[in-house]
């Protein structure tokens, strides 16, 4: 999986990334990485988000409703 292709493809559609691994959740073995996306085409007030167990988990839940917003994002496979 090109995670970095993944980002930088949004990034050029004018979509904000972030993807986060929260320490003290992984610690705590609770669902430590978040995916979050925003910004055009977006209206100001509608992000994707999702918090989940990995970062592929974190993928296939937000890419999927990205795509549906007629984002354009390279298949997920390496």
């Amino acid at each position: 999986m090109d995670v970095v292709r993944i980002m930088e493809s949004l990034a050029e559609q004018g979509v904000t990334v972030l993807l986060k691994a929260d320490a003290e959740r992984m610690r705590e073995g609770v669902k430590p990485w978040t995916f979050v996306a925003s910004g055009a085409p977006f209206r100001e007030d509608l992000l994707v988000r999702t918090d989940a167990a990995s970062v592929e988990a974190c993928l296939e839940i937000c890419l999927p409703r990205l795509r549906t917003f007629g984002l354009a994002i390279p298949e997920s496979g390496a």
